[in-house]
């Protein structure tokens, strides 16, 4: 018995410096913030990471990084900002702005004027730059309408469908006319107004302009617009 005592003691002893160094697990903190979360779905989103502009201001560079999910803004990091007091205390608001405005209409910090623009024009970037990537998204479908034959030659258009919005109609034939000619543009230009086939006829193209109607029509059909 007398002889197990030290080796309890040591025992002891080494696991107290075991112990005393357990490594932390806390994670540093970052100048981000995060929407609230939706409740969830089952359908999911996948997220897309925008980079802002870098904007050079007075004070230093402002750039701010944009995580959207879907068409809302998920959370907002900077990746660039100035080393100032002023800044450091008014990024987290300008950050909470604008996931509750969900956009760049937001106000300026007081006392960070010039971080609070450039964090603004950093963000619109970065806004402009999702709703383009958005509207390439979208899947185009060209149709061809039918060949219709009238009094003054065969009459036919094409049209570019972004979704279901007519995006542009291009004449693959018309008659060789000058009064075809001029009405052309004027027809199309009301087709892309109206987004649809309910558009007047042309003065001096009558003949034209029904067969522009009638080619447009069933290429709408063919694409149940």
């Amino acid at each position: 018995m007398k002889r197990a005592i030290p080796v309890l003691v040591l025992t002891a002893v080494g696991l107290v410096p075991l112990w005393r160094y357990e490594p932390s697990t806390q994670p540093a903190s970052t100048t981000e913030a995060a929407a609230p979360a939706p409740a969830a779905s089952s359908s999911g989103s996948s997220a897309l990471v925008v980079e802002g502009s870098v904007v050079n201001t007075e004070k230093g560079p402002v750039q701010v990084e944009v995580t959207f999910e879907g068409d809302r803004i998920a959370s907002v990091r900077m990746l660039q900002q100035p080393n100032h007091p002023q800044t450091t205390a008014a990024v987290p608001k300008l950050i909470e702005e604008t996931l509750q405005a969900q956009g760049a209409d937001i106000d300026t910090v007081s006392g960070a004027t010039i971080t609070s623009g450039g964090y603004k024009e950093s963000l619109q970037a970065a806004l402009d730059e999702q709703e383009a990537s958005a509207s390439a998204a979208t899947t185009s479908e060209v149709v061809a309408g039918p060949t219709v034959n009238t009094e003054k030659g065969p009459v036919q258009v094409e049209v570019t469908f972004e979704g279901d919005r007519i995006a542009s109609v291009r004449m693959l034939q018309q008659p060789n006319h000058p009064q075809t000619t001029a009405a052309v543009p004027k027809l199309i230009e009301e087709t892309l107004q109206a987004q649809g086939a309910d558009i007047d006829t042309v003065s001096g193209a009558t003949i034209t302009s029904d067969g522009y109607r009638e080619s447009l029509q069933a290429a709408l059909d063919a694409r149940g617009a």
